[in-house]
């Protein structure tokens, strides 16, 4: 009871912090959330550990201990940035998005639509993911992101109303694929952020900065299906703003081996993300353990 009344406190403690947010400048709101990132980097010790522990497993003697350290601040840095741009999401329009984030290689997209098939973006939690979902429906993209339900029922019905206001719909992902299966006929984006062990979904050990790491399989299972493009897009922060970062598509194997071909095409998609995370180190979410599943 004691831990259900500490929910309830802290969710409207965070409503009121947001509403205070939201009356600043955007720009003002950053400069504090950097502040509160740093901030949190200390108070949070227990997830000040995680992150340094992953970028040592991931880098190891690349980087030293104080790029190691530095790199682990920005990440609590680039996370406040984020709650305070969604926030936000009632400034954004399509007017004032196109300041805000560029699109870099749009072609690709389009050439991914004119295929008519679907699309299934594959994305990871980089840069503001959440703001890369609205920009692409601001861009006259239509779709739906593949999400888990949030633990407390109040954070869940508050972040999905700030997903459709943008009309950023979820579908979660205990729901049958079949619906999923039905929006990519219709020829729209089904995204999928895919970058996370998470042992309540099917998936396989793949190559991640050097170490097996369990990696859903659901991207390259629905793509296989549906006939869609796998089309990895992924968000990062730069010069001040953002750049929405549209890749080739990811060619699918397809030898007959169904279970090697899964491993295989996870791969491809997997060693994508990794590349912009070892250039983008601090904007990707190493509070995560990312090797907490064990290969047998």
């Amino acid at each position: 009871m004691k831990f259900k009344f500490r929910r309830y406190y802290l969710y409207y403690l965070g409503r009121v912090l947001a509403f205070v947010i939201y009356l600043f400048p955007l720009r003002i709101s950053l400069y504090f959330a950097k502040i509160a990132g740093r901030i949190a980097f200390w108070i949070l010790g227990r997830y000040r550990n995680i992150a340094i522990e992953n970028l040592k497993v991931a880098f190891g003697t690349e980087k030293t201990d104080r790029e190691l350290y530095r790199i682990a601040q920005g990440v609590f840095e680039n996370l406040g940035k984020n709650a305070v741009e969604l926030v936000n999401f009632p400034k954004i329009n399509k007017e004032n998005i196109h300041s805000m984030v560029e699109i870099a290689h749009r072609e690709r997209l389009d050439a991914a639509y004119a295929k008519g098939k679907g699309i299934v973006v594959i994305t990871g939690h980089i840069g503001n993911w959440e703001l890369m979902a609205a920009t692409l429906r601001l861009n006259g993209c239509p779709g739906v992101t593949i999400g888990r339900r949030i633990y407390f029922d109040k954070y869940d019905k508050y972040l999905n109303w700030l997903r459709r206001l943008h009309d950023v719909n979820v579908v979660y992902r205990d729901e049958s694929p079949r619906k999923m299966l039905r929006i990519l006929k219709d020829n729209w984006i089904v995204g999928i952020v895919a970058d996370q062990d998470v042992d309540s979904v099917d998936g396989v050990f793949v190559d991640f900065f050097g170490r097996k790491a369990y990696t859903p399989i659901g991207p390259v299972v629905l793509a296989r299906a549906s006939g869609a493009v796998l089309l990895p897009v992924l968000i990062l922060r730069k010069n001040g703003g953002h750049t929405l970062m549209v890749e080739e598509p990811i060619e699918l194997v397809d030898t007959g081996d169904k279970e090697k071909d899964v491993i295989e095409n996870t791969q491809k998609w997997s060693l994508v993300l990794e590349s912009y995370i070892r250039r983008y180190p601090e904007q990707w979410v190493w509070i995560h353990r990312r090797w907490k599943t064990a290969k047998v």
